[in-house]
């Protein structure tokens, strides 16, 4: 598109003062009843990587999906549970096959039970992913839905939707996400930062102008869940519909007014950041868990581990605060593993795996906390494809690492999201977790207690390459000492 809008970065102060004062209404306490009240489908949330559960807690999360596994789950009293397909991971055409997959056994698993079901793509608060391929397959499985919530707002990551503009907080400047350096994301980059130009861009010729439309802040501060709700029930059929928010309280109001909605028989597929799904599913906040809560062993046994992949500039700077402040003071151990020889060949990445693996042991078994970090340089492909190809051959260096590691760590944190992932599923084996709550604010704390995963019971920190300041992966590491 050559005439992409372009928006100055603002004051986060200012604009936000000149917003309507936030609505008054008790909407989560609406939102509680319309769930107990109403017969609204099970919500399932596809997760395209694990920091998707950055806003929950005391829900599953399943890092499998046969039928089996989905009719147990469906037949829990929970109001809705994560499946882990880590499609962000995947070239579009693996990508269409796997929520295909995923979305027919859901389907069979919900007839089985007698569910209705609600499905959300999950995925990235910053617009990277498989859109709008996602929601599409998802539709040819369930059937058109009436209309796709599309709703990235992330308070926690400062990810906010004002006037169809989605903005990235920088300290107090707002910057448009499409001048951010996710937008420059060698595979799911962008150039809008308006999501109605996003969508044309990403969906060329899909939707009309009239196909597009808008929850604005004034509908929400404004006019609470009944207009929402009015404006919802006003809109066409297979249109998209934007989410404005600016405050925790605008979701509220609008997932009040889009239930008070689906009660009256509309039907949408959502394509949305982590916010939208703890309101959906009526789960209330509360505060980061502490190292005393988790009862971590005193005096230390053994050192935590932390796997870095990410390659985000907030990642970087977060793994340089952390190797400035710690390693000097012998609490921190940090391995570095450099990417260009890790992909050089088979028996290359082999060899140095070994050390890493008996270099993180000694360390560990010392009581000394581990960084296993990737070297700062993105080496990227000559194009989408092959870029993530090396990412792949990266984050199985990474697995490869976690799999061999004996020592049972005091706890494990993995950074980024296809890390993490890889981690979760095939570094520890985990088919099933359940999202214990918050490590930091927007950085999900999962434990696992299937006898089948390694390292059972150790907490889990899946910590989203582009969540917090730069002291809090450092701030994390020392409050859990």
């Amino acid at each position: 598109m050559s005439d992409i809008r372009q928006y100055p970065t603002i004051s986060r102060q200012n604009t936000f003062a000149q917003l309507p004062a936030e609505c008054s209404d008790d909407a989560q306490g609406q939102i509680s009843n319309l769930l107990a009240t109403s017969p609204i489908g099970r919500l399932v949330v596809l997760d395209d990587d694990p920091t998707g559960t950055q806003t929950c807690h005391d829900i599953s999360v399943l890092a499998v999906w046969d039928i089996p596994t989905l009719v147990t789950e469906f037949q829990t009293d929970s109001p809705g549970f994560f499946i882990l397909t880590n499609s962000r991971a995947l070239p579009p055409a693996d990508a269409e096959k796997l929520i295909r997959t995923i979305c027919e056994n859901v389907k069979e698993a919900a007839r089985q039970t007698d569910h209705g079901v609600n499905i959300v793509l999950r995925g990235d608060s910053t617009l990277r992913g498989h859109f709008p391929l996602e929601p599409d397959v998802a539709q040819s499985v369930f059937g058109p839905a009436d209309g796709l919530v599309l709703a990235p707002f992330f308070y926690q990551g400062g990810r906010f939707t004002i006037n169809d503009v989605h903005y990235v907080a920088e300290g107090d400047s707002l910057v448009p996400a499409g001048a951010t350096p996710f937008a420059q994301d060698a595979t799911f980059g962008y150039k809008s930062s308006n999501l109605r130009d996003y969508i044309h861009e990403k969906a060329p010729g899909n939707f009309s102008a009239e196909q597009i439309h808008s929850i604005t802040i004034d509908d929400i501060r404004r006019g609470g869940p009944p207009a929402v709700c009015e404006k919802l029930l006003k809109v066409p059929t297979q249109s998209v519909i934007i989410v404005n928010a600016a405050a925790e309280s605008d979701m509220h109001v609008f997932v009040a007014g889009l239930l008070l909605a689906e009660a009256k028989g509309k039907h949408f597929i959502y394509r949305t950041g982590a916010a939208f799904v703890s309101t959906r599913l009526g789960i209330r906040s509360k505060a980061p868990i502490s190292a005393s809560e988790l009862q971590l062993p005193s005096p230390r046994q053994t050192g935590g581990l932390i796997l870095a992949g990410s390659y985000v500039p907030k990642t970087t700077a977060q793994l340089k605060h952390l190797t400035d402040r710690l390693s000097s003071t012998g609490k921190l151990a940090v391995i570095e593993i450099q990417v260009d020889d890790l992909i050089a060949s088979p028996e290359t990445a082999s060899k140095i795996i070994k050390q890493v693996v008996g270099e993180t042991e000694t360390h560990l078994r010392a009581g000394q906390d581990t960084l296993i970090m990737t070297s700062r340089k993105l080496v990227t492909g000559s194009d989408e494809l092959s870029s993530l190809q090396i990412g792949s051959v990266v984050a199985q260096g990474l697995v490869n690492i976690l799999q061999n590691i004996e020592v049972r760590p005091r706890y494990i944190i993995a950074k980024g999201g296809i890390t993490s992932s890889d981690a979760a599923t095939k570094g520890l084996n985990v088919k099933r977790a359940t999202i214990v709550g918050q490590a930091a604010p927007g950085v999900p704390l999962w434990r696992c207690d299937e006898e089948t995963s390694r390292h059972r019971g150790v907490p889990f920190v899946v910590f989203p390459g582009n969540v917090g300041g730069e002291s809090t992966l450092c701030d994390l590491v020392e409050g859990w000492y």
